[in-house]
C-alpha cells in the first residue's frame, strides 16, 4: 500500500502525493527521534494553529496558553497554509522550526497536533491524512472536529499589537 507524503511546494501541507518515502505506519513503529525528514513532515496535519499569535501565561504550565485569531504574515488565512514554507525563516526569523528536541517545551501546541500527540504517547486523530489516505476525508474530519485556522484568522499585517489581547479565541485547544 502506498504511503502519503507532502509534495514540497511553497506551502507546508498544501498538496499531498502518494509516495514510497514513508515506512508503513511509521508513527506506530518508530520513536520520533528515528523518523526521516519526509516522515517528520508528513506528521503535520496542516491545521495552522502553530502560526497563530499566542500568549504563553506560564512557561512551566504549557496548557496556560491563549491563542488569538491573528496569524503570521506568511500564513494564507483562506487556506491555512504557509505561503513560503521553504523560506519562511528568511522572512520571519522567529518562526519556530519544530524539532523533536523542542517538543517538551512546546506542549502549548494544539491537542490535535500529531507531534504533540505522539510525544505524549497518544494516537493520531482518526481524520489524519496518514490514516485516511484521502485528502477530502481528512479535511472533512478536521472541519467536523473544529480543527484548523483556514477562514478563521486574519494576518498580523492588519492588526496592531495593541489589539492582540482583544483577538483571543476559544476554538484552539492546547
Amino acid at each position: 500500500m502506498p504511503n502519503i507524503n507532502e509534495k514540497q511546494t511553497t506551502s507546508s501541507v498544501q498538496e499531498w502525493t502518494f509516495t514510497n518515502e514513508l515506512r508503513e505506519n511509521f508513527w506506530q513503529h518508530y520513536d520520533l527521534t528515528e523518523l526521516t525528514q519526509a516522515e517528520w513532515e508528513a506528521l503535520c496535519d496542516g491545521c495552522g494553529a502553530c502560526c497563530l499569535v499566542k500568549f504563553l501565561e506560564e512557561e512551566d504550565e504549557p496548557d496556560a496558553v491563549e491563542y488569538t485569531d491573528v496569524a503570521c504574515q506568511l500564513l494564507d488565512c483562506q487556506t491555512g497554509y504557509c505561503s513560503n514554507y521553504e523560506h519562511r525563516q528568511r522572512f520571519v526569523p522567529d518562526c519556530i522550526s519544530l524539532t523533536v528536541d523542542k517538543l517538551q517545551d512546546m506542549l502549548w501546541l494544539p491537542h490535535n497536533c500529531a507531534y504533540k500527540r505522539l510525544f505524549l504517547g497518544q494516537p493520531l486523530p482518526q481524520w489524519h491524512l496518514l490514516i485516511t489516505k484521502d485528502k477530502r476525508r481528512t479535511r472533512q474530519g478536521m472541519k467536523a472536529s473544529g480543527v484548523g485556522v483556514a477562514g478563521r484568522c486574519i494576518s498580523e499585517t492588519v492588526v496592531s499589537e495593541d489589539m492582540l489581547e482583544e483577538r483571543i479565541v476559544q476554538w484552539v485547544y492546547p
